[in-house]
Protein backbone atom coordinates (compact mmCIF):
# COMPACT_ATOMS: atom_id res chain seq x y z
CA UNK A 1 0.00 0.00 0.00
CA UNK A 2 1.68 3.65 -1.32
CA UNK A 3 1.10 6.37 1.41
CA UNK A 4 1.46 9.68 0.88
CA UNK A 5 4.09 11.09 3.53
CA UNK A 6 2.13 14.42 4.09
CA UNK A 7 -0.72 12.38 5.24
CA UNK A 8 1.02 10.24 7.96
CA UNK A 9 0.98 11.83 11.38
CA UNK A 10 2.58 10.40 14.75
CA UNK A 11 0.50 9.89 17.60
CA UNK A 12 2.63 12.71 19.54
CA UNK A 13 1.89 15.30 16.63
CA UNK A 14 -1.74 14.47 16.40
CA UNK A 15 -2.33 14.52 20.20
CA UNK A 16 -1.23 18.38 19.63
CA UNK A 17 -2.94 18.79 16.17
CA UNK A 18 -6.02 16.47 16.92
CA UNK A 19 -9.00 19.16 16.57
CA UNK A 20 -7.44 20.71 13.13
CA UNK A 21 -6.33 17.20 11.95
CA UNK A 22 -10.54 15.91 12.30
CA UNK A 23 -11.30 19.18 10.45
CA UNK A 24 -8.56 18.62 7.67
CA UNK A 25 -10.25 14.99 6.85
CA UNK A 26 -13.59 16.08 7.40
CA UNK A 27 -13.35 19.20 5.16
CA UNK A 28 -10.83 17.28 2.38
CA UNK A 29 -12.00 13.42 2.53
CA UNK A 30 -8.74 12.09 3.04
CA UNK A 31 -7.64 9.48 4.88
CA UNK A 32 -5.28 10.31 8.03
CA UNK A 33 -2.47 7.56 8.95
CA UNK A 34 -1.35 7.69 12.16
CA UNK A 35 2.11 6.08 13.10
CA UNK A 36 3.32 4.82 16.47
CA UNK A 37 7.14 3.53 16.48
CA UNK A 38 6.79 4.57 12.69
CA UNK A 39 4.71 1.57 11.92
CA UNK A 40 1.29 2.44 10.91
CA UNK A 41 -1.80 2.05 14.09
CA UNK A 42 -4.43 3.27 12.58
CA UNK A 43 -6.28 5.20 9.34
CA UNK A 44 -8.20 8.00 10.32
CA UNK A 45 -11.32 8.83 7.82
CA UNK A 46 -14.57 10.25 7.14
CA UNK A 47 -17.73 8.64 8.83
CA UNK A 48 -19.05 8.30 5.16
CA UNK A 49 -16.05 6.24 3.69
CA UNK A 50 -16.18 4.46 6.82
CA UNK A 51 -19.48 3.37 5.56
CA UNK A 52 -18.94 2.58 2.28
CA UNK A 53 -15.97 0.53 3.70
CA UNK A 54 -19.01 -1.60 6.31
CA UNK A 55 -21.25 -2.11 3.77
CA UNK A 56 -18.36 -3.29 1.17
CA UNK A 57 -17.34 -5.59 3.68
CA UNK A 58 -21.07 -6.69 4.28
CA UNK A 59 -21.62 -7.53 0.58
CA UNK A 60 -18.40 -9.69 0.48
CA UNK A 61 -19.17 -11.01 3.38
CA UNK A 62 -23.36 -12.46 1.73
CA UNK A 63 -21.33 -13.41 -1.21
CA UNK A 64 -19.05 -15.86 0.44
CA UNK A 65 -22.27 -17.30 2.18
CA UNK A 66 -23.63 -17.34 -0.93
CA UNK A 67 -20.91 -19.52 -2.37
CA UNK A 68 -20.74 -22.19 0.69
CA UNK A 69 -24.70 -22.24 0.06
CA UNK A 70 -24.34 -22.98 -3.59
CA UNK A 71 -21.19 -25.46 -2.87
CA UNK A 72 -23.31 -27.64 -0.29
CA UNK A 73 -26.57 -27.39 -2.76
CA UNK A 74 -24.72 -29.37 -5.36
CA UNK A 75 -26.42 -32.56 -5.46
CA UNK A 76 -29.37 -31.94 -3.69
CA UNK A 77 -32.14 -33.60 -3.91
CA UNK A 78 -35.27 -31.52 -2.89
CA UNK A 79 -37.67 -35.07 -2.39
CA UNK A 80 -35.51 -35.49 0.70
CA UNK A 81 -36.76 -32.01 1.65
CA UNK A 82 -38.50 -32.28 5.07
CA UNK A 83 -41.92 -29.82 5.43
CA UNK A 84 -41.39 -27.29 7.90
CA UNK A 85 -45.14 -28.48 9.85
CA UNK A 86 -43.56 -31.60 10.24
CA UNK A 87 -40.58 -30.27 12.03
CA UNK A 88 -42.42 -28.26 13.95
CA UNK A 89 -44.54 -31.17 14.86
CA UNK A 90 -41.53 -33.37 15.65
CA UNK A 91 -39.89 -31.37 18.59
CA UNK A 92 -43.31 -29.73 19.40
CA UNK A 93 -42.83 -26.43 18.67
CA UNK A 94 -45.35 -23.72 18.17
CA UNK A 95 -46.42 -21.14 15.51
Amino acid sequence: MLIDADRMISVARLQKELTRKLHDVAERGEELFVLRNNELAAVIMTAAEYAVLKDARETLEHLEIAGVVRERMKGHDRKRNVPWDKVRKAHGLHG
